[in-house]
């Protein structure tokens, strides 16, 4: 717990994720009392995306009224990992970035002659912002005089200084595909220190660790108490991990956990050293850094935003609960069919970043179609799964945990790999309330998922011969 931290009162969890805002009330048990959510949508600046902070402020301060009548006494923020703010006279200077705005060819290539080999800092090259190094480089060209005098905060640490006016930083934020961490080390890279960003990036503080209380414009406004503190918090897909591990079956074993949502990330936790410079950086394979500062293997693809295209105008969710037995049920005209998809719907992401995306054998079928997509998903999350040497024990946490199509896929895909899911929708928010408490359990257990039917090797060998077939194809 906290130094200061107060062993009685609730607990306000703030999850800013690139496609959803959620605020959530936990007790002090682990119990969440209550969750709000609003749909991020997208907003442009002089004809580029970025993140609304100021809609989502106003939203937060709205939401964190509703709470003035109890006990908080701790709030925590998480976010997306490829978001950074510039800060200028206790200001924000402007609106951040959204990772998915395209950067102009010839600032990403004078960006990309700067960067350190991805054995220093286990970050690909990727694509539009999702380096923030490269938002970094295209900020100080588009607003020269606010950035040589701004301090940057990653955009979890934003909304601690957003609640508190102190401006920190924390290491799985610095540490998610940035460029500007360097792993072995646990220090900024050497490309942040020659370009002087490590010294405007605001001190390094740990994840658990009191920011401060809220700022007493905040309590004004909301209603609550202003002795409530605020940890700097941290990446989202951190939090998911550090909630995976109050699970006996995860905690300090061989384990991976895959997070679904917008992305889907695969997070290794090895049981012995993994040599992260050997991960194959071209197939969207990286590192990140727990809160302990300690490497996790990783991989991950777009799954959600693929799975959301493919279903194209059928608007009901593949994780839907009442569809779950139709959609199992269609699962074997799809096998036998051998009806499939080719990746990759969104280019330069995933395992195969340069496939050409196409159907084989499309069905017409509603059910067919969804339960090809759920296929699909498990076949990619298969691979990267692979990529990262996963093994023993894999934990399906997030909305698409609910896929049964998906996971019982994944599975049958991976015979040795016992595959559990958990609860679908919490995992993030009880992940940082752990920071306060790290003995605590998750409410429930894990429940063991059972193998798809149908022959799914079969299938798969069948898919990735049409994968090689289709990258020769483009190769020629």
């Amino acid at each position: 717990m906290p130094q200061g931290t107060a062993s009685t009162g609730s607990t306000i969890v703030i999850d800013l994720g690139k496609t959803l805002s959620k605020v959530s009330l936990w007790d002090l048990d682990g119990r969440m009392i209550e969750r709000q959510v609003r749909a991020n949508v997208p907003f442009e600046v002089d004809g580029a995306r970025r993140l609304d902070a100021s809609a989502i402020g106003a939203w937060l301060l709205g939401v964190l009224a509703r709470y003035k009548n109890h006990p908080i006494r701790t709030i925590i923020p998480v976010g997306h990992g490829a978001g950074i703010a510039a800060l200028v006279d206790g200001a924000l200077a402007f609106l951040p970035l959204d990772y998915e705005q395209a950067i102009p060819s010839d600032i990403l290539d004078s960006y990309r002659a700067q960067r350190d080999p991805f054995a220093i800092t286990g970050s690909p090259a990727l694509p539009d912002g999702l380096n923030f190094g490269s938002q970094i480089w295209w900020m100080e060209r588009l607003y020269p005089d606010a950035m040589a005098r701004a301090t940057l905060v990653p955009w979890a640490q934003y909304w601690a200084w957003f609640l508190t006016g102190i401006a920190t930083s924390e290491v799985t934020s610095l540490g998610c595909h940035s460029d500007v961490w360097c792993p072995q080390s646990a220090d900024f890279s050497p490309m942040a220190k020659r370009l002087g960003w490590a010294a405007r990036l605001a001190p390094v503080v740990r994840a658990g660790d009191c920011v401060g209380t809220i700022s007493p414009e905040i309590a004004r406004t909301t209603g609550l108490s202003p002795d409530v503190q605020v940890l700097a918090g941290l990446h989202d897909s951190n939090a998911a991990l550090l909630a995976a591990r109050g699970f006996a079956e995860i905690a300090d074993n061989e384990a991976t956990v895959l997070s679904t949502g917008t992305w889907f990330i695969a997070m290794r936790l090895p049981a012995s050293a993994v040599d992260t410079a050997r991960l194959p950086e071209a197939r969207d394979c990286l590192v990140n850094i727990d809160i302990h500062g300690r490497a996790v293997p990783s991989a991950r693809f777009m799954g959600g935003r693929e799975i959301e295209t493919l279903i194209e105008i059928d608007t009901r969710r593949v994780d839907i609960k009442p569809d779950q037995p139709a959609l199992l049920a269609a699962v074997p005209r799809v096998l036998g069919e051998a009806r499939m998809i080719l990746p990759t719907l969104m280019r330069g992401f995933g395992p195969y970043s340069n496939g050409a995306f196409g159907w084989i054998n499309r069905p017409e079928d509603w059910f067919e179609r969804r339960a090809a997509a759920c296929l699909y998903a498990a076949l990619v999350a298969d691979t990267a799964l692979d990529l990262i040497g996963s093994a023993d024990r894999l934990l399906v946490e997030g909305r698409f945990a609910e896929a049964e199509v998906f996971v019982r896929a994944l599975a049958a895909l991976r015979p040795d790999t016992a595959v559990y899911t958990a609860n679908a929708h919490n995992d993030v928010s009880f992940g940082a309330l752990r920071l306060l408490d790290p003995g605590l359990k998750p409410q429930g257990a894990l429940v063991r998922v059972t193998p798809l039917d149908g022959d799914l090797d079969c299938y798969r060998n069948l898919w990735k011969a049409e994968v090689e077939a289709s990258r020769l194809r483009t190769a020629a």
